[in-house]
């Protein structure tokens, strides 16, 4: 936006230079693109006025011309305008002075003869001093100017021109006000705000049409008035064209002007409408499908029934908040007005002007957000310009609210400590008020925090990280010191990725290969794998595809798929791992990331060429399974139970646990499951990292190896077959006390001599004392009490042979 510094200046004028104030919005978050004088530097121009015109007498197109400059005597200059005439006022460039030239290094007036007549200087037009030039000839000045002023002084030339860049959230600084409101905060200044009388409504004979708003959410507030009996011979002033020019706006005729002044004044557009054009009364309601407008552009728009449209009993008057429609347009005989004052939501406006094309300043504002509390000061400034400027006669004022559509303005509350938790430094809280307050914001101190409403032109203040960003710019990021941040950073090393890598490498030992997938899955094959003990599926709002629509439960989603890959390449033998997160959740907010390790395993236990090969079983799998658990775990804190998960083999699976801690799962997958994946018999297993790690971190003291000898004793009994071999560990290790340092089964016997239903089972059993050497009573009680144990607790009969 391109706002003119002599302006800003009217509303508020502190004591910076151009350049520091142009600093201080850029610090504020306004940030300057560019920053330049009206017209490039040039000298030597001052006001004239021509009090003779003669035709030069070797040219047609010449003319010589007797110039008053104040001087003792006038300038004799040969001019070839065809506007030239005697009395007019118009710039004068003198002999010296330098103009300004497309290569920077200026053109400078001389003495010279044209034709044979001297010529002692130039009169200028709007072009020569770098002004826009809208006619063909000199540059004519009002009756008032003042002889023998120089130019720069009196068109203000020197002015800066801001080009501040608004950022979408800062709606409410697209105008003089708004920029002035900011400057004034940073400066602690008052705000000179222009002298708005009240609604003014004389007498008229004319009347303000009704309006009816059936779109009355997304136009909560719309204000009519009507002015009349308007004298268009009037021209706009030069204080308001040069004003718009300099923001970057063409002049188009008075009653166009204003609503362009106003806008830039204040940040409102408004719109008038040729009161003598309008059939009936005014509607505004969402356009009808394949309803046409044509607009002032001339450009004829085909609507599809979600624009917001101002009409009449004829149809389409114009395009809310974007454009007007050529049919109600102003011109330069229009003496009757309708002027609009309104309220749009942004979203009722958002993306409608790119639809055809457009980008107007309105449509630019009502987008980011306008003032809902500005639409009746914005008329009232207005109706004030036009009826003071031109005598036109003010009519009723037609207002529709629907309040409960207006925007909210919901409390915030801002503790005073949080302010410095996010900055870094103490803010007296008086400082606090009154930046929040200057900036327009109902401040309320109770004890440690404030309560702050935003005010109507802050659409982006909900939250009290909002207000400490107000406070912080205000306050000035410069005024911030800088210091390192405070890290309470513990710099112990994480092992969890070494740890990890000798996971793998484990299973790369045993011949399988690391895959690394998607953490998406197919939810057909989530239904496959479905099970209450996994939890809920998490479903994406946005997969990249169909096959990938939701987060995995389980790695094995992302492992089948690459078996399946392999199998239908003939590789008869597949082995994969993966490590990675499984999640369980039905939201975001209940959602559960596990760390994991995951392994599938198809085909024989060695290779085709392997001598005695055999295909893979169980004990096959709890042997990988094994190699993944740190080496000082006893096998006394391994546990297995029989797992119930639905897609695995309900005798061939089991769940881990380790000091009672559960691990994860290993087995077959269920025939039937795999027959739907067209998958031979597979084995599976997935443990979470957490417990392993945290078993793999633990400390052991280091004892000193006992040097008394030990004393092995092997026992064989006969249990019935249902009794697992883990049951009777237990009962052993229980029964056995500290002396016992070892055992295992080394055999396992059914058939003859042993009774149908049971098993003989042959136990190793080392005893041991690190404090002297056992005697044989001593090894025989421990050995009688663990038979004893086995009888008791599970009917066990001890074999003599």
């Amino acid at each position: 936006m391109k706002i003119s510094e002599q302006w800003l200046r009217q509303w508020v004028n502190p004591n910076n230079t151009s350049e520091e104030l142009a600093e201080q919005l850029t610090m504020a978050g306004l940030e300057i693109d560019d920053r330049y004088a009206v017209a490039r530097e040039f000298s030597g121009v001052v006001i004239g006025e021509v009090i003779s015109v003669e035709q030069h007498s070797d040219a047609d197109k010449l003319r010589v011309t007797q110039v008053n400059i104040g001087a003792a005597e006038p300038l004799q200059i040969v001019c070839g305008a065809p506007n030239v005439t005697v009395g007019m006022k118009v710039p004068v460039a003198t002999v010296g002075a330098v103009l300004p030239s497309d290569d920077s290094k200026g053109f400078k007036i001389k003495k010279s003869k044209l034709r044979g007549v001297a010529s002692n200087g130039m009169l200028c037009g709007a072009s020569e001093i770098d002004l826009v030039d809208d006619i063909d000839g000199l540059l004519e000045l009002p009756e008032d100017a003042p002889i023998g002023t120089d130019i720069r002084e009196y068109l203000g030339l020197d002015n800066q021109i801001l080009d501040i860049s608004i950022t979408p959230n800062r709606g409410d600084c697209f105008s003089v006000r708004g920029i002035a409101r900011e400057i004034s905060v940073i400066n602690d200044l008052s705000v000179q705000i222009p002298a708005i009388p009240d609604n003014i409504v004389a007498s008229s004979n004319g009347t303000t049409p009704a309006v009816t708003v059936d779109a009355v959410e997304a136009c909560p507030r719309y204000l009519l008035q009507s002015i009349s009996n308007i004298d268009r011979s009037i021209e706009t002033p030069k204080w308001m064209r040069d004003a718009l020019v300099q923001s970057g706006l063409r002049s188009h005729g008075f009653l166009v002007d204003v609503t362009n002044y106003v806008l830039m004044e204040l940040g409102q557009p408004l719109h008038a409408f040729d009161a003598d054009t309008i059939v009936g009364d005014i509607v505004v309601r969402l356009a009808q499908p394949s309803e046409t407008l044509t607009l002032l552009n001339e450009q004829t728009v085909t609507l599809t029934g979600d624009e917001l449209i101002i009409a009449d009993d004829k149809g389409a008057l114009a395009l809310a908040g974007i454009m007007g429609g050529q049919r109600s347009s102003v011109t330069d005989s229009t003496t009757n007005i309708v002027l609009e004052s309104a309220f749009f939501n942004q979203l009722a406006i958002a993306a409608r002007a790119r639809r055809f094309g457009l980008h107007t300043d309105a449509s630019q504002r009502f987008e980011r957000g306008v003032d809902f509390e500005l639409p009746q000061l914005a008329l009232a400034r207005a109706c004030d310009l036009i009826t003071s400027i031109t005598g036109g006669e003010a009519g009723q004022i037609v207002t529709v609210e629907t309040l409960e559509h207006l925007p909210a303005r919901a409390p915030i509350t801002l503790p005073i400590a949080k302010v410095r938790d996010v900055i870094g430094i103490d803010i007296e809280p008086s400082e606090m008020v009154r930046i929040l307050t200057q900036l327009g914001f109902d401040v309320t101190q109770q004890s440690d925090e404030l309560v702050c409403i935003p005010p109507s032109y802050r659409f982006d203040m909900s939250i009290r990280e909002d207000l400490i960003e107000e406070i912080a710019r205000i306050y000035g990021y410069d005024n911030i010191p800088s210091v390192l941040p405070h890290l309470q950073v513990s710099m112990d090393y994480d092992d969890t990725a070494d740890l990890t890598h000798q996971m793998k490498l484990a299973l790369v030992d045993n011949g399988y290969m690391e895959a690394i997938s998607f953490s998406f899955s197919d939810a057909k094959l989530e239904a496959l794998l479905d099970d209450e003990a996994l939890g809920e599926v998490l479903a994406l709002a946005n997969p990249i595809s169909s096959d990938l629509a939701v987060m995995r439960r389980t790695l094995l989603s992302s492992l089948l798929p690459c078996v399946q890959y392999n199998l239908n390449r003939q590789q008869p033998r597949v082995r994969f791992f993966e490590t990675g997160l499984s999640f369980v959740g039905q939201s975001i907010s209940e959602l559960v990331q596990t760390p994991s390790i995951a392994l599938v395993a198809v085909g024989d236990i060695w290779s085709e060429q392997a001598y005695q090969n055999r295909a893979l079983d169980f004990y096959d799998l709890k042997h990988d399974v094994e190699q993944l658990l740190p080496a000082q775990i006893d096998s006394a804190r391994i546990r297995y139970e029989r797992s119930t998960l639905s897609f695995l083999h309900p005798g061939q699976s089991a769940e881990l646990y380790i000091d009672d801690i559960y691990v994860g799962w290993l087995g077959q997958l269920h025939p039937s499951t795999a027959k739907q994946l067209d998958l031979p018999t597979t084995w599976v297993a997935q443990l979470s990292l957490a417990p392993l790690l945290t078993m793999a971190r633990e400390q052991h003291a280091i004892t000193t190896p006992s040097k008394f000898p030990q004393v092995r004793r092997d026992i064989a009994i006969l249990v019935d077959s249902d009794i697992s071999l883990q049951t009777l560990e237990s009962t052993v290790r229980a029964a056995a006390g500290d002396l016992l340092v070892d055992l295992w089964l080394f055999d396992v016997y059914q058939g003859d001599n042993v009774p149908t239903g049971q098993r003989s089972l042959a136990f190793a059993l080392i005893w041991q004392d690190s404090t002297q050497t056992l005697s044989d009573d001593a090894v025989k009680t421990a050995t009688n009490n663990v038979v004893q144990a086995l009888t008791e607790q599970h009917s066990a009969q001890l074999r003599d042979s």
